[in-house]
């Protein structure tokens, strides 16, 4: 692994670690899929969310998966055991690992494959986005699960 992939992969595993932890500490089943009021997103769904967008952005985008996201479905979802969530995380550090395993310098000073904004970027600016964009939601499931 070179520098940078190394250390996206320390702060994805942190992270996805982290949110394990989190998805754990939910007191019962049913409060990872509460709502309320202005809270539109519960935890289980920012948890689909996370995962489905890492195994798409990194999976399947840069390292060549079968995964098939959809979105709509990430939101949409409700009561699916802590279990089962626990798993599509475990998958999801595994993907994002195996593929940063195998990314080059010079994919990362690349195009992003794919346009995901209204503008280009390299490679490496998107894994920061992705990163930080986990790193948002991952606040928002501590927040929730304290919160209701």
């Amino acid at each position: 692994m070179n520098p940078v992939t190394e250390a996206l992969d320390k702060i994805f595993e942190r992270d996805l670690l982290k949110l394990e932890e989190e998805i754990k500490l939910y007191p019962s089943e049913e409060s990872l899929w509460k709502i309320s009021g202005e809270i539109k997103n519960s935890g289980g769904n920012l948890c689909l969310h996370l995962c489905g967008n890492l195994q798409y952005f990194i999976g399947a985008i840069l390292g060549g998966t079968d995964y098939r996201r959809n979105r709509e479905l990430e939101f949409a979802a409700k009561d699916i055991p802590k279990k089962e969530l626990i798993l599509e995380i475990q998958k999801t550090k595994k993907t994002v690992k195996v593929t940063l395993e195998k990314i080059d310098v010079y994919l990362l000073e690349q195009e992003y494959p794919i346009q995901v904004f209204a503008y280009s970027m390299t490679t490496t600016f998107f894994l920061i986005h992705l990163a930080s964009h986990l790193n948002y939601h991952l606040g928002q499931v501590n927040y929730h699960r304290r919160l209701l």
